[in-house]
């Protein structure tokens, strides 16, 4: 059994490496689903280790509409990635109704070119998943990341199996989602070849307790954060007449 892990910086990477994992889904921000990782830490991961990268692409938190400018970003990460010769990209677009965009995905696949894709966890979101892993097959995705629908792939191992069997050899299923030593032997009963993880371990650090840097109101998938155009040119205004 293959074991992919999440890894949010070069020292997790690294630790996956050593600790005999085959596979990274190298990324940034796990508090938000994940984004993708910076051009210094795909350099420096790709430059001093061996294991087999794979990369998130995902411009921002939230939801995964995104608009034409988002969508140049992540063409642009995808070709960045395969300049650095990693061997595998994640990411995946949805339409409002949460169904598979199927013509920007099939973008991103073909610019992907040997790269292999991995759809994300976006697929938890779609309404039907079986039909979902169809449309993924028909545009030669290669594997599913997913944890059955649920909120943890062992309580969605019901839906996991199913599509499992479904996929046959058409399209790889990855569980992913709360994966430990506690359950991971339900998997390997299961007969699955590839599984997810990220294992983390939290480590205190030496901090400002007073003024934190991170903000919750940032952390809700159900609102997208920006430069609010109005607020900007009222301040400038202001700024600029008194």
């Amino acid at each position: 059994m293959l074991l992919e892990i999440c890894a949010n910086s070069y020292a997790s990477a690294k630790n996956a490496e050593d600790g005999g994992a085959q596979r990274i889904e190298l990324c940034s921000e796990l508090s938000l689903g994940g984004l993708t990782p910076n051009y210094g830490l795909l350099k420096k991961v790709k430059t001093d280790l061996s294991i087999d990268v794979f990369v998130l692409i995902r411009p921002r938190s939230g939801n995964f509409c995104y608009s034409n400018a988002e969508f140049e970003i992540m063409k642009h990460n995808v070709a960045l990635c395969k300049e650095l010769g990693c061997e595998g990209i994640v990411s995946g677009v949805l339409n409002e109704d949460q169904t598979i965009d199927v013509a920007r995905t099939q973008e991103l696949i073909d610019l992907a070119g040997n790269m292999e894709f991995t759809f994300h966890r976006a697929f938890d979101w779609t309404p039907d998943p079986f039909v979902a892993m169809e449309q993924l097959i028909g545009i030669g995705a290669n594997r599913i990341l997913t944890s059955g629908q649920e909120t943890s792939a062992e309580n969605g191992l019901e839906v996991l199996i199913k599509l499992k069997e479904l996929a046959a050899d058409k399209i790889k299923i990855l569980p992913g989602g709360g994966m430990d030593l506690s359950n991971v032997g339900l998997f390997k009963e299961a007969g699955f070849h590839e599984i997810h993880a990220s294992l983390t371990t939290l480590i205190p650090q030496i901090h400002h307790t007073r003024i934190p840097m991170n903000s919750s109101k940032h952390f809700s998938e159900s609102f997208l954060a920006f430069s609010d155009p109005d607020k900007i040119k009222a301040l400038v205004k202001f700024i600029q007449n008194g």
